[in-house]
């Protein structure tokens, strides 16, 4: 049950809500209330975000920050694992995507804020699984920003070589310990680049991100048409060289390059209608990524053999060079590279801010990441740290194990949002859905039961990596967030029946103001109390609290209370036609 709605107290059960929370394990499933949720939107320390976001806008946030880094990236590390048979890999990838998608789209629609999964986590499961789905989103967009921005540096070079002859040092532009790589500098660049994009508003790079979205979908294209012309049949043989595993295995790599929806999830604080739009946008993402991951990779495979696709972060700017036997076209590609991956890294950037931004609005992060400047809307000190860490991160990390870190955060969050529709389906039937996961709980549940076993097709260090990651985030949790959430400090004001109830019957906005004034009320009403039992300073008796079941008296009109007054004389009827003062009706309209 729903713990918005207090069910009814008989005998030994009346307790308060306070009472209720008060144990170890219940403070630990305390659970936020949908209605709270949306009703605390946009709201910042010192701002709010501004609602400026259109389906289009949201559409091509999640395409940019899928589209892209799969391919242009990771094909490199999927390929040596799975072989030609890596095009299977990438559709059980999109088809595990898509279960998770369609539970995206439905809480989207219901729960259309910024907190994403986090948030839905917090609504249907409780604080501490919410906390560590938060944890894992921080692994998992934190680290996807440092994966992509390492393979940037590979097409960076290709590009300066390619144009003016010159490169930037392998020292200085692989990542480390490979082939010679110190330092990734141009990984950093490219973070402090989409940094600067985000400072100056969530509409001027939505515009920035469209035009780069763009871009990368036509150099795809064109890879596809000139590569086309160098397939050979016989580089599809073996098809499976490493077996299903490795099929498994490649898919497992590549999941991370389908968190683009769960980017576009991030907006729903600052979209227009989000109800409507978010889930739109969700679907036609993954429908138009999908297709083109699923055709490059076809192609990519049949133009150059398997085996020469080890190590290598530009692997598709190397086949349009192998295959026209010019530079020019790797070139061409090379910068629609450049320009795909920085899109990829500022909206997956994007989602992260807004990901912690939710998180300390909610008391479990320190309030700084939920600082809004009031000018343009935009959670500075939050942009400022985060990119700053993802970009040191990046600059240090090398990309193999930064991707298998991300995906197993990726698949443990779209888990948890599986199982939130099935609970949220049998504890709140009644919300108002503007889109339902068709097949009830089957779909959501074939997409935890995929996601489960994709996690386990991952090697044992990157099981260890998170283990620890894990145990990092609940030592922070039980230290710092569990004390100083807003569940915990405001106590059941939070967790007002009236505001649950009115959701389930009535319009969501309506609903939700409902939830403000209900969080509000237990205050209000413990200061009159309070003023009430202060004697005045005339020496009078403090007011006596009104016996139970007894309602307050009304207070007697100002006239009558003094001494000899006569009553209020009683309003004359008035006449057909006329007024009450006697006056004809006025016929002119007005």
């Amino acid at each position: 049950m729903d713990q918005g709605i207090a069910p009814p107290a008989t005998g030994e059960d009346q307790r308060t809500p306070k009472q209720q929370s008060t144990g170890f394990g219940a403070r630990l499933m305390r659970r936020k209330p949908v209605e709270r949720l949306v009703a605390e939107g946009g709201q910042g320390e010192g701002g709010s975000l501004r609602r400026s976001l259109g389906m289009w806008q949201l559409t091509m946030i999640s395409i940019g920050a899928t589209l892209g880094t799969g391919i242009f990236v990771v094909l490199g590390q999927a390929v040596p694992q799975a072989g030609p048979a890596v095009i299977i890999s990438f559709v059980l990838a999109g088809i595990t995507a898509l279960f998770s998608a369609l539970s995206y789209a439905e809480l989207a629609g219901s729960i259309p804020v910024s907190g994403s999964s986090y948030s839905y986590a917090y609504a249907t499961l409780g604080e501490l699984i919410a906390w560590v789905c938060g944890w894992c989103l921080i692994l998992e967009y934190g680290v996807s920003v440092a994966a992509v921005a390492v393979g940037w540096g590979q097409y960076l070079n290709e590009l300066l070589d390619g144009t003016i002859g010159v490169t930037i040092p392998a020292a200085l532009a692989n990542p480390p310990g490979v082939d010679g790589g110190i330092f990734n500098l141009p990984a950093l660049l490219v973070v402090l680049l989409c940094m600067a994009f985000l400072l100056g508003g969530a509409k001027e790079s939505a515009r920035a991100n469209t035009i780069m979205v763009g871009v990368k979908i036509v150099s795809l294209l064109l890879f596809c048409a000139v590569a086309y012309t160098g397939i050979r049949a016989g580089n599809y043989k073996p098809f499976m060289p490493l077996g299903l595993g490795g099929v498994s295995a490649a898919g497992a790599t590549l999941f991370f390059s389908y968190i683009g929806f769960d980017a576009a999830s991030t907006a729903g604080e600052e979209a227009k209608d989000p109800k409507r739009d978010l889930p739109k946008a969700i679907m036609l993402s993954l429908l138009i990524v999908t297709a083109l991951y699923v055709l490059v990779a076809a192609i990519a495979v049949g133009a150059m053999p398997w085996g020469q696709f080890k190590d290598s972060e530009a692997a598709l700017a190397g086949i349009m060079k192998d295959v026209t036997g010019q530079s020019f076209w790797a070139v061409l590609l090379a910068a629609g590279a450049v320009i795909a991956i920085a899109s990829v890294v500022l909206t997956v950037l994007y989602g992260q801010t807004r990901i912690l931004f939710a998180m300390s609005r909610d008391g479990l992060v320190p309030k700084t990441f939920a600082k809004v400047n009031p000018r343009n809307g935009v959670p500075r000190s939050n942009t400022v740290i985060v990119s700053l860490f993802c970009g040191i991160l990046a600059a240090a990390i090398p990309l193999g194990q930064l991707a298998d870190a991300t995906s197993i955060g990726t698949l443990f969050a779209f888990a948890l949002v599986n199982v939130a529709v099935m609970v949220l389906r049998r504890t709140r039937p009644g919300m108002r859905r503007t889109f339902r996961v068709p097949f009830g709980p089957l779909f959501p549940a074939i997409g935890l039961v995929m996601c489960v076993y994709m996690m386990g097709s991952l090697d044992v260090v990157t099981w260890e990596v998170f283990g620890g990651w894990m145990l990092v985030g609940l030592v922070i949790y039980f230290a710092y967030g569990m004390s100083r959430s807003k569940l915990a400090t405001e106590g059941a004001e939070l967790l007002e029946p009236v505001a649950v109830e009115s959701a389930d019957a009535g319009e969501p906005k309506a609903a939700a103001k409902v939830a403000v004034k209900a969080a509000a009320k237990g205050e209000a009403k413990a200061a009159e109390v309070k003023k009430a039992a202060e004697p005045k300073k005339t020496g009078e008796e403090p007011k006596k609290a009104a016996e139970p079941g007894k309602a307050a008296e009304p207070k007697k009109a100002a006239g009558s209370a003094k001494a000899g007054a006569k009553p209020a004389a009683k309003p004359r009827p008035a006449r057909p036609g006329k007024n009450a003062k006697g006056r004809k009706k006025s016929k002119r309209r007005r």
